[in-house]
């Protein structure tokens, strides 16, 4: 199944792209789909961090909802954002 990923500020910047499509198995968790991520070949340019440390530090919403769950199970055509910690007031 395919799952579309949207970064955010910190993540963007670490992922190289604004948003990507991952295959996934199907049923797989929201932990599967960010392994998935991580193990993306990605070409760092400049002092952008590591996806992976910004993945640590993020939220995400699954289809606009809050995904607190990392077990929580996704379905074909869900979006994941990708939110790093905000700064600020």
């Amino acid at each position: 199944m395919v799952i579309t990923l949207r970064y955010y500020a910190a993540a963007s910047a670490a992922a190289g792209v604004e948003s990507e499509a991952l295959e996934v198995p199907d049923g797989a968790t929201l932990a599967r789909v960010l392994e998935a991520a991580r193990a993306v070949v990605r070409s760092p340019g400049g002092d952008a961090p590591v996806l992976a440390d910004v993945l640590r530090r993020c939220s995400y919403l699954v289809n606009e909802v809050a995904a607190k769950d990392p077990q929580r199970r996704l379905a074909e055509g869900d979006l994941v954002d990708v939110l790093p910690p905000f700064a600020g007031g």
